[in-house]
């Protein structure tokens, strides 16, 4: 579980997360969504700790990371798999080699132990061995989607975050990805964090929903007290659309 206390961030005296607080659970895919300029990807690099707040608290299962010395956050950063915006495979590496990278940097095993491993969460993505020789620009995205996911979890982290992971994939595809997002954090009750714009996703896989706006947390719920939420800037934002305007409707 990860808690969020009053977090504070300005940039050159610009406030941008103001006073934020939210808690993050464990086995349950935690979804920040926000416009452009809500203070959704701010949120997300404080919460790693790519920024650093000016006031408040970040708690790791009870662990302030304000208040870690630098050897107590590069052990911190080995329970947290990443899986970045457009996937960010290295283009000169196979689909194999990009899976064993984590644990080559960060694993103390044997390279049989790094090998089955990484054969382990290829086979968990459903990616078939016969494309592990291959280069990241012979798969199709959905499928680097895959691979990089692999390569999030090969290290068993504790806490997952995503990047806007439906980016410039096909409706169809992101659902796939969205369903093996919530299964492996289901399964390995993972607290995951997904920062996200896809409203099919939001309704899809939002067990806990924190929707920022001008950089206070504004609403926090499921996906499915969503459909009964009377916070006007939330249905402003989620049901935007006329599609999702009449699935609004059809659930009051």
């Amino acid at each position: 579980m990860i808690e969020a206390k009053d977090i504070v961030k300005s940039f050159e005296g610009n406030v941008v997360l103001d006073r934020v607080s939210a808690t993050l659970r464990d086995g349950e895919v935690n979804m920040i969504i926000g416009q452009s300029g809500s203070g959704k990807t701010v949120f997300m690099k404080s919460l790693i700790g790519l920024h650093t707040i000016d006031s408040g608290h970040i708690l790791y299962d009870g662990r302030d990371l304000a208040k870690m010395k630098e050897r107590e956050i590069r052990e911190l950063h080995r329970e947290v798999g990443m899986l970045f915006q457009g996937s960010a495979l290295f283009d000169s590496m196979t689909v194999m080699e990009n899976v064993l990278f984590p644990m080559e940097m960060f694993s103390r095993q044997t390279r049989e132990q790094m090998q089955a491993r990484a054969e382990f969460c290829l086979r968990r993505v459903e990616m078939p061995e016969r494309v592990w020789h291959l280069m990241p620009s012979e798969i199709s995205g959905g499928q680097q989607k895959r691979v990089a996911i692999a390569r999030a979890i090969v290290l068993e982290p504790r806490y997952l975050f995503c990047d806007e992971p439906n980016s410039g994939l096909d409706p169809k595809t992101s659902l796939v990805i969205d369903a093996l997002i919530q299964d492996i954090t289901r399964e390995y009750k993972i607290c995951t964090i997904v920062n996200s714009h896809d409203m099919n996703s939001i309704m899809e896989i939002g067990d806990n929903i924190i929707f920022l706006k001008g950089g206070k947390k504004e609403w926090q719920g499921s996906r499915h007290e969503i459909m009964a939420s009377e916070n006007e800037a939330l249905n402003d934002f989620v049901f935007a659309s006329d599609l999702f305007k009449k699935v609004k409707q059809a659930n009051s």
